[in-house]
């Protein structure tokens, strides 16, 4: 009995590499859909294939998602369960934070209820290069329209940007309730929040000090 586990977060690209290397298994690891595997560690014998084992990540996947959708909150503006692992997958990119989860989903619940955008640079650089961004962002690339670009389009991006892991899926599924409508780095590896645009701006200033002085 072997063991692989696929970290929250990764592309479904990135997880069909780690299955390409993992010893043991045989055959194609095949294309699945960006956002059905769910990130968890799974066992497997010897000689086992990589499509089974595909197939059994796509499965957790659907159950998880079928449970957590059951006992979801009555009005949340994501209207199937597709449209809530995109926004897990923004959510799970955006923060490694575990606390910080529910707070990330409610501001991005708030703006999809306010019909704002959500301005997510994760979703910028995905749709830039899906297979991962090797520079940071500029401000051309968070004008330059792409399907995936929620700087430029308003609501959620057509597909998933990762595949998110049970937590966050459940931070969408249930958001902290709270009235943050922003959030930027805070210099200290988590977020500083706010209600309003002027106290976004005030923590906008603080984070690029500290970038600066690095």
């Amino acid at each position: 009995m072997r063991r692989l586990t696929i970290p929250e977060g990764l592309t479904a690209a990135e997880v069909m590499a780690r299955l390409e290397l993992a010893e043991g298994l045989t055959g194609a690891a095949g294309n699945p859909a960006e956002g059905s595997l769910l990130p968890e560690t799974y066992h497997f014998s010897y000689g086992d294939s990589r499509e089974e084992l595909v197939k059994r990540m796509q499965a957790s996947m659907e159950t998880t998602v079928a449970r957590l959708w059951d006992m979801r909150s009555p009005d949340l503006p994501v209207k199937t369960p597709e449209e809530a692992v995109i926004l897990a997958s923004i959510v799970e990119r955006e923060t490694g934070i575990p606390q910080e989860r529910g707070l990330v989903a409610g501001v991005f619940v708030n703006r999809l209820k306010r019909g704002m955008r959500l301005q997510s640079d994760p979703t910028v650089a995905y749709g830039i290069a899906p297979g991962g961004l090797e520079q940071p962002l500029t401000r051309a690339d968070l004008k330059q329209p792409t399907p995936f670009n929620t700087y430029v389009i308003r609501g959620l991006p057509p597909t998933p940007i990762a595949n998110p892991g049970i937590d966050a899926i459940r931070a969408v599924m249930n958001p902290v309730q709270t009235d943050y409508l922003y959030f930027v780095a805070d210099g200290s590896g988590g977020h500083a929040f706010a209600r309003t645009l002027n106290e976004h701006n005030r923590n906008v200033r603080k984070w690029r000090k500290i970038r600066d002085s690095n």
